[in-house]
Formats: structure tokens, C-alpha cells, sequence
């Protein structure tokens, strides 16, 4: 939300961007926003129009390839989670 606040696109966000005045800094109010703060694109309207068959209900990223990593099962996904270091 501090990345709509500031209205553009930062690479780093800074402690002095967490501070901004906005009702949409959700670091410094509670709640959400008070309106949306992205559109989706056209091809997440079209993936949620007509989802892929699969038996797949959960993810979770795979931080060595930094991609996501599907699973039919949560006992799977937490499996898998609980070898991944998200600390960074």
C-alpha cells in the first residue's frame, strides 16, 4: 500500500516512505484502505474466468528459485514450508 501511496514504483521502500501521510499507509493506520489499490490484469481476469484443471489448493514460494512451488495437499505445502528459510 506505501508503493499506491507514493505513486510510483520503488525499488527500496525507506523508513522515511513508512512514514508518509496517507490514508492508504497502512503502517500507520488500521484497517484498510479506502478504495482499491491495484486492477488486475487481463490475464488474471481470464485465469480466474477459466482456471486451469488441476488438484492444486495450496502454494508457497520456493525461495532458492524464487518461484512457486503447487500442492493438492496442505500437509505438502507445510512440508515443503517448513524447509524454506523466509527470514530474508
Amino acid at each position: 500500500t506505501i508503493q499506491y501511496a507514493l505513486g510510483e514504483h520503488k525499488e527500496v521502500i525507506t523508513d522515511a516512505d513508512l512514514q508518509i501521510d496517507s490514508p492508504y499507509n497502512t503502517y500507520l493506520n488500521t484497517g484498510l484502505p479506502p478504495g482499491p489499490i491495484c486492477n488486475p490484469g487481463l490475464a488474471s481476469i481470464k485465469a480466474a474466468l477459466q482456471p486451469a484443471d488441476t488438484d492444486y489448493y495450496y502454494y508457497a514460494l520456493d525461495t532458492e528459485t524464487g518461484t512457486h512451488q503447487f500442492f493438492e495437499t496442505y500437509e505438502a505445502q507445510q512440508e515443503f514450508v517448513s524447509g524454506q528459510d523466509y527470514s530474508a
